[in-house]
């Protein structure tokens, strides 16, 4: 299991990273993981970008969700069926959000395996076609060696985390239905949504100091294409909505 991993994830990872580094002028190993991290996220951008339509959905629709709770109160099971019905009219998925996260997951520990065991020569398991530099530099940009932590980086992609995290927050019930069963357990998901913005980034951070700052390069520039995505997401849909009503 873990030899179908390394041959399925690590192994490619790692040779794309030789690829860019071959390539790059100056064999800057910054400018190569920034280079596999652009090209992860565009194998990954169709389910990402569902992901972020699906959770602007639902913010979308949280007032016709209101509406349902506030109408059927305690009616559990007629307010289920409503609210599935919603969903179905509304093609939204509440649990396609979870995916994306699902999926990084993997590569992640992939990328975290290829800084912690491939930036040596004795580990550079290439494929024949990728020439084999003898060893990588980790300094980048002249500075900053990749191999080591770096707290600087590590409070920056936790800055960067607590942003992309309270773009796709919910929000709390309005107070006239807050007392309905579907409600309180929203109003739960919203306390709970509020903790992980806030402990997201200080995980984030208290683990980024202790990982190879190559890694936390890659986080970061994930996190900074995530948020550019977002946005330009959330903007084509307002601007679509405003369209609309004129």
């Amino acid at each position: 299991m873990i030899q179908l991993f390394r041959t399925i994830l690590c192994q490619p990872i790692l040779n794309l990273l030789v690829f860019f580094y071959n390539l790059i002028p100056g064999h800057d190993i910054g400018l190569a993981i920034i280079a596999v991290t652009i090209v992860i996220k565009l194998i990954l951008y169709p389910l990402t970008l569902r992901s972020i339509k699906s959770q602007k959905a639902l913010q979308e629709i949280q007032p016709k969700l209101n509406a349902l709770k506030k109408k059927y109160g305690q009616q559990k099971e007629k307010m289920a069926r409503a609210m599935m019905e919603l969903y179905k009219e509304s093609k939204v998925n509440p649990m396609s959000s979870c995916l994306p996260l699902l999926i990084q997951l993997p590569l992640l520990i992939a990328v975290f395996q290829v800084f912690r065991t491939g930036l040596s020569a004795e580990h550079l398991e290439l494929y024949s076609f990728i020439h084999n530099p003898g060893t990588l530099n980790p300094i980048s940009f002249g500075i900053l060696n990749l191999a080591k932590p770096s707290i600087l980086l590590a409070v920056i992609t936790g800055i960067l985390q607590y942003f992309q995290t309270k773009m796709l927050s919910t929000k709390k019930p309005p107070a006239q239905v807050a007392s309905t069963p579907g409600a309180k357990d929203e109003g739960m998901m919203s306390i709970m949504n509020k903790q992980m913005q806030f402990m997201m980034p200080i995980l984030t951070v208290f683990i980024g100091i202790t990982l190879p700052s190559g890694l936390m390069l890659y986080w970061l520039v994930s996190l900074l294409l995530m948020l550019v995505q977002q946005f330009y997401t959330f903007r084509s849909s307002k601007l679509k909505a405003q369209s609309s009503k004129l």
